[in-house]
């Protein structure tokens, strides 16, 4: 750990450590590949983090925890609204979710910025705290370097924005709500982002929304 006061150069600006000390571990992509068996064994034993996307940061957790779910719920005040997921891969959405001819045709522009709507038929992927009112599931597949991650560790992951309900969208350190990063266990930072969130493909309902 480094010494308070020591200097990382993060975002291309340099912020002292202090800043973060006892508040948050944050891990870059390089830290994350050497200590990828550590963070994917917290992960599984309930740990909630934040991570970048190919839009915005994310506040995620293994979406099989029931109480990581829970615990993201209470951190965004969000009882019982809808969490889409991460997935490992287009397979883990054929074999588990319902896809239409429409669904088909989308399959084919992952991975990239999207949230496909769409029906889970198997009830057992993911707890149900993630969708605890409904049975349509926001599934996710960036075109972004985590995905090798999520994807050798084969296990979906919650894809919500890192902020509050209601609260602007998290897209660096600077814009972090401060309640939120210190109930958190750790960040992998890469930098700010300057993206819009994915747009909503609602293949139950048949539209698209820009956000």
């Amino acid at each position: 750990m480094p010494h308070k006061g020591q200097l990382y150069s993060i975002d291309e600006r340099y912020i002292t450590a202090s800043f973060f000390f006892l508040l948050m571990e944050i891990l870059t992509q390089t830290e994350l590949q050497l200590r990828g068996a550590e963070i994917a064994n917290r992960i599984k034993k309930g740990a909630v983090f934040i991570h970048p996307t190919d839009t915005i940061y994310g506040l995620s957790c293994d979406a099989s925890n029931k109480d990581a779910v829970k615990r993201i719920r209470e951190i965004k005040n969000r009882p019982d609204s809808p969490f889409s997921v991460w997935v490992p891969s287009i397979k883990w959405i054929e074999n588990n979710c319902v896809i239409n001819k429409e669904g088909e045709k989308w399959l084919k522009e992952l991975p990239g910025p999207y949230t496909l709507i769409t029906k889970l038929k198997n009830k057992n992927a993911i707890s149900k705290e993630v969708i605890p009112k409904t049975d349509n599931l926001g599934v996710r597949l960036p075109n972004h370097w985590l995905g090798e991650f999520i994807r050798l560790l084969n296990i979906p992951f919650v894809s919500t924005s890192a902020n509050k309900a209601g609260q602007p969208f998290m897209t660096s350190l600077r814009d972090l709500d401060p309640e939120v990063e210190t109930r958190v266990d750790f960040a992998i930072y890469e930098g700010e982002k300057k993206s819009r969130p994915s747009k909503i493909v609602h293949l139950v309902e048949d539209n698209v929304k820009e956000r």
